[in-house]
């Protein structure tokens, strides 16, 4: 069952306008578009975003009971086009809950759990894009490697990667118990209490998803799509989302750096955010109900010109 993680701090942090214009650009299964309806008067408006096509027929739920709400079946780095074919200028604010959904991972067909056997799809989006099984079967050594250290931190890189590659030359590594199977046998050194595959999963499925990239470019087009007053609220589950989104929110917070020692009024810092708080972590009463909620952190900014 899935549950929704920082609900209420999320949305609390997000409205600032009932009658605004908001969007969910993870909307998953709805639980943070549904509450945020509760936030928003009559003419208020949200638009839900999702690369899953799971996620479609849930929101499809949504909109036929809410008007106030409508969907875009795609990437959040694809939401400037979107907002711009809606007749949208601006958005009072957006909110994202990355990484893999509970359902996705719960779902052994889906690919993305070394729990669960199936096939090695990995894809959010199963319309569109080649899935992890087909990466793996032509990806040399050099750029798993660099997938695995750069996307999962793998200490053991190099070598988990050459063992891929070996593996497939006996038979293609098309199912994630093979995949778990390969990653685990090549890594030497296990971390108490953490699957041996985990960080290997979690590259491989950032690759293929193009998640950073995505997140990149939403944070690149945020200022452009955002009203003066309009809120970021972010929801991270590993050290390289959150690294990326508190850079962010820090450079734009900060405003334009000079030389030290250069005396600079504050005004022609050309500061573009404010931090709205520290960041946010679940409640241990949270984390006793879904334990998938340990890792989670919530930044927020605004706009401020």
């Amino acid at each position: 069952m899935h549950q929704t993680v920082l609900l209420r701090e999320a949305v609390d942090a997000l409205v600032t306008r009932p009658a605004g214009f908001y969007v969910d650009g993870t909307f998953g299964r709805g639980g943070h578009s549904r509450y945020l309806l509760e936030r928003l008067d009559p003419g208020g408006r949200l638009l839900g975003v999702d690369k899953d096509p799971a996620a479609r027929a849930a929101a499809e739920q949504l909109a036929g009971a809410d008007t106030r709400f409508e969907f875009f079946h795609g990437s959040f780095a694809e939401l400037p086009g979107q907002l711009q074919r809606m007749g949208i200028t601006a958005v009072d604010g957006i909110l994202l809950d990355l990484g893999v959904s509970s359902p996705q991972l719960d779902e052994g067909d889906r690919g993305f759990s070394f729990l669960q056997d199936g096939p090695l799809d990995m894809r959010m989006d199963t319309t569109r894009g080649e899935t992890a099984a087909e990466w793996l079967s032509y990806a040399g050594v050099d750029e798993i490697a660099r997938v695995l250290k750069e996307y999962g931190e793998e200490r053991f890189a190099r070598r988990i990667a050459a063992a891929i590659v070996e593996a497939r030359t006996e038979r293609a590594i098309s199912s994630t118990a093979r995949l778990a199977q390969v990653v685990s046998e090549a890594n030497p050194r296990w971390e108490k209490h953490k699957h041996p595959a985990t960080r290997a999963f979690q590259a491989i499925r950032i690759k293929v998803n193009s998640e950073l990239t995505d997140l990149q470019a939403l944070l690149a087009a945020a200022l452009d799509l955002l009203r003066v007053g309009g809120r970021l609220v972010v929801i991270s589950f590993h050290s390289l989302e959150d690294r990326l989104v508190k850079r962010y929110m820090r450079d734009m917070a900060r405003g334009d750096q000079f030389p030290m020692g250069v005396p600079v009024p504050d005004s022609a810092l050309n500061r573009r955010m404010r931090l709205v708080g520290k960041a946010v972590r679940a409640s241990a009463e949270e984390v006793a109900g879904n334990v998938r909620s340990r890792s989670a952190i919530m930044r927020v900014a605004e706009k401020i010109g």
